[in-house]
């Protein structure tokens, strides 16, 4: 999905993402356009990781394909790294104890 407001090498998957995945690695201090806004890269992106599109608080969802895919464990500013420092998988979530699933 295509959007004028954030740099070519972003993807916005579908509307309502809270983040946007890199389409190729981009180096930490880049500055990048982000949902109309300039945003200096605190480090480096592979391809395929994520980025905020806009502030989110912790404990609220990360939205990926239009689907919650985790929960922000802290609060990320608009622009920074979205990753497994920082989410906590719903899907690694459980109500059935491990044992109990085997």
């Amino acid at each position: 999905m295509e959007n004028s407001d954030t740099d070519p090498r972003l993807l916005v998957l579908a509307p309502g993402d809270n983040i946007a995945v890199a389409r190729l690695e981009i180096a930490d201090g880049t500055v990048l356009q982000v949902a109309g806004r300039s945003v200096t890269l605190q480090r480096a992106m592979g391809f395929g990781h994520k980025l905020a599109l806009r502030d989110i608080a912790a404990g609220e969802r990360i939205v990926k394909y239009g689907a919650p895919i985790g929960s922000a464990t802290v609060a990320i500013a608009l622009g920074d790294y979205v990753h497994s420092h920082n989410v906590a998988s719903n899907y690694m979530a459980s109500t059935v104890p491990v044992e109990a699933a085997l």
